[in-house]
Protein backbone atom coordinates (compact mmCIF):
# COMPACT_ATOMS: atom_id res chain seq x y z
CA UNK A 1 0.00 0.00 0.00
CA UNK A 2 2.84 2.44 1.32
CA UNK A 3 4.57 1.71 -2.26
CA UNK A 4 1.39 2.37 -4.63
CA UNK A 5 0.59 5.62 -2.31
CA UNK A 6 4.23 6.84 -2.93
CA UNK A 7 3.80 5.86 -6.41
CA UNK A 8 0.44 7.87 -6.94
CA UNK A 9 1.80 11.01 -4.74
CA UNK A 10 5.58 11.39 -5.19
CA UNK A 11 6.12 11.99 -1.54
CA UNK A 12 6.92 9.69 0.98
CA UNK A 13 5.46 11.91 3.79
CA UNK A 14 2.56 11.88 1.63
CA UNK A 15 2.45 8.13 1.20
CA UNK A 16 2.55 7.79 4.70
CA UNK A 17 0.06 9.51 5.53
CA UNK A 18 -2.24 8.22 2.43
CA UNK A 19 -1.54 4.78 3.75
CA UNK A 20 -2.44 5.80 7.44
CA UNK A 21 -5.64 7.17 6.10
CA UNK A 22 -6.46 4.69 4.16
CA UNK A 23 -6.31 1.97 6.83
CA UNK A 24 -8.13 4.58 9.54
CA UNK A 25 -11.12 4.73 7.00
CA UNK A 26 -11.07 0.58 7.07
CA UNK A 27 -10.77 0.48 10.69
CA UNK A 28 -13.66 2.94 10.65
CA UNK A 29 -15.37 1.07 8.11
CA UNK A 30 -14.28 -3.35 8.77
CA UNK A 31 -17.91 -3.89 10.16
CA UNK A 32 -19.31 -3.39 6.54
CA UNK A 33 -16.01 -3.65 4.51
CA UNK A 34 -14.79 -7.03 6.10
CA UNK A 35 -18.12 -8.92 4.35
CA UNK A 36 -16.42 -7.93 1.40
CA UNK A 37 -14.86 -10.96 -0.99
CA UNK A 38 -12.01 -8.46 -0.66
CA UNK A 39 -11.32 -5.88 1.55
CA UNK A 40 -7.64 -5.43 0.43
CA UNK A 41 -9.37 -4.05 -2.95
CA UNK A 42 -11.33 -1.28 -1.13
CA UNK A 43 -8.53 -0.01 0.73
CA UNK A 44 -6.53 0.38 -2.43
CA UNK A 45 -9.84 2.26 -3.92
CA UNK A 46 -9.75 4.72 -0.63
CA UNK A 47 -6.25 5.22 -1.26
CA UNK A 48 -6.53 6.15 -4.96
CA UNK A 49 -9.39 8.63 -3.93
CA UNK A 50 -7.20 9.89 -1.14
CA UNK A 51 -4.33 10.45 -3.91
CA UNK A 52 -6.32 12.33 -6.12
CA UNK A 53 -7.79 14.76 -3.13
CA UNK A 54 -4.04 15.33 -1.92
CA UNK A 55 -3.14 16.46 -5.73
CA UNK A 56 -6.01 18.92 -5.84
CA UNK A 57 -4.99 19.88 -1.66
CA UNK A 58 -1.62 20.23 -3.40
CA UNK A 59 -2.57 22.28 -6.45
CA UNK A 60 -4.13 24.76 -4.30
CA UNK A 61 -1.26 25.17 -1.90
CA UNK A 62 1.13 24.99 -4.79
CA UNK A 63 -1.34 28.13 -6.39
CA UNK A 64 -0.61 30.02 -2.98
CA UNK A 65 3.48 29.55 -2.76
CA UNK A 66 3.37 30.61 -6.51
CA UNK A 67 2.15 33.96 -5.28
CA UNK A 68 4.09 34.51 -2.40
CA UNK A 69 7.74 33.70 -4.18
CA UNK A 70 10.12 30.68 -4.76
CA UNK A 71 10.27 28.24 -1.80
CA UNK A 72 13.49 25.25 -0.51
CA UNK A 73 11.22 22.64 -1.14
CA UNK A 74 13.48 19.11 -0.92
CA UNK A 75 12.57 16.01 -3.44
CA UNK A 76 13.51 12.92 -1.49
CA UNK A 77 16.39 10.62 -3.24
CA UNK A 78 15.43 9.30 -6.49
CA UNK A 79 17.77 8.12 -9.31
CA UNK A 80 16.78 11.00 -12.08
CA UNK A 81 14.95 7.65 -14.15
CA UNK A 82 12.90 6.74 -11.47
CA UNK A 83 12.11 10.19 -10.60
CA UNK A 84 11.36 10.95 -14.21
CA UNK A 85 9.06 7.66 -14.43
CA UNK A 86 7.08 8.78 -11.96
CA UNK A 87 6.81 11.93 -12.31
CA UNK A 88 5.35 11.30 -16.45
CA UNK A 89 2.86 8.62 -14.63
CA UNK A 90 1.60 10.87 -12.08
CA UNK A 91 0.68 13.75 -15.01
CA UNK A 92 -1.34 11.03 -16.67
CA UNK A 93 -4.93 11.19 -16.40
CA UNK A 94 -6.15 9.86 -13.31
CA UNK A 95 -7.52 6.99 -14.17
CA UNK A 96 -4.33 5.90 -16.44
CA UNK A 97 -1.77 6.81 -13.30
CA UNK A 98 -3.53 4.45 -11.28
CA UNK A 99 -3.77 1.37 -13.47
CA UNK A 100 0.03 1.88 -15.06
CA UNK A 101 0.84 1.88 -10.92
CA UNK A 102 -1.02 -0.76 -9.68
CA UNK A 103 0.11 -3.14 -13.10
CA UNK A 104 3.59 -2.45 -12.85
CA UNK A 105 4.09 -1.38 -9.10
CA UNK A 106 1.97 -3.90 -7.44
CA UNK A 107 1.96 -6.30 -10.35
CA UNK A 108 -1.79 -6.50 -10.07
CA UNK A 109 -3.89 -8.48 -12.46
CA UNK A 110 -6.47 -6.37 -15.08
CA UNK A 111 -8.98 -8.49 -12.84
CA UNK A 112 -7.31 -7.10 -9.71
CA UNK A 113 -7.37 -3.32 -11.08
CA UNK A 114 -10.90 -3.87 -12.54
CA UNK A 115 -12.09 -4.46 -9.03
CA UNK A 116 -10.20 -1.69 -7.48
CA UNK A 117 -11.34 1.24 -9.62
CA UNK A 118 -14.70 -0.41 -9.86
CA UNK A 119 -14.29 -0.41 -13.94
CA UNK A 120 -14.60 -3.39 -16.42
CA UNK A 121 -11.52 -5.11 -17.33
CA UNK A 122 -11.85 -3.82 -20.99
CA UNK A 123 -11.75 -0.31 -19.47
CA UNK A 124 -8.58 -0.94 -17.30
CA UNK A 125 -7.06 -2.14 -20.56
CA UNK A 126 -8.13 0.83 -22.67
CA UNK A 127 -6.31 2.98 -19.10
CA UNK A 128 -3.50 0.70 -19.46
CA UNK A 129 -3.07 0.75 -23.81
CA UNK A 130 -3.44 4.53 -23.46
CA UNK A 131 -1.11 5.15 -20.20
CA UNK A 132 1.32 3.34 -22.03
CA UNK A 133 1.12 5.58 -25.14
CA UNK A 134 1.24 8.76 -22.90
CA UNK A 135 4.19 7.53 -20.89
CA UNK A 136 5.93 6.90 -24.22
CA UNK A 137 5.42 10.69 -25.85
CA UNK A 138 6.06 11.85 -22.20
CA UNK A 139 9.56 10.18 -21.85
CA UNK A 140 10.64 10.22 -25.62
CA UNK A 141 10.91 5.98 -26.05
CA UNK A 142 8.74 3.15 -27.93
CA UNK A 143 5.25 2.08 -25.72
CA UNK A 144 6.27 -1.02 -25.80
CA UNK A 145 2.55 -2.54 -27.46
CA UNK A 146 3.27 -6.11 -25.83
CA UNK A 147 1.01 -7.54 -22.55
CA UNK A 148 3.82 -5.94 -20.32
Amino acid sequence: MLGLAYALTGSSNGAEDLTQEAFLAAHRNWAKISTYEKPEAWVRKVLANLSVSLFRKTSREARALLRMGPTDRVLPELEAEDAEFWSAVRSLPRRQCHAIALFYLEDRSVADIAEILECSPSTVKVHLHKGRTNLGKKLGIDSGEGSR
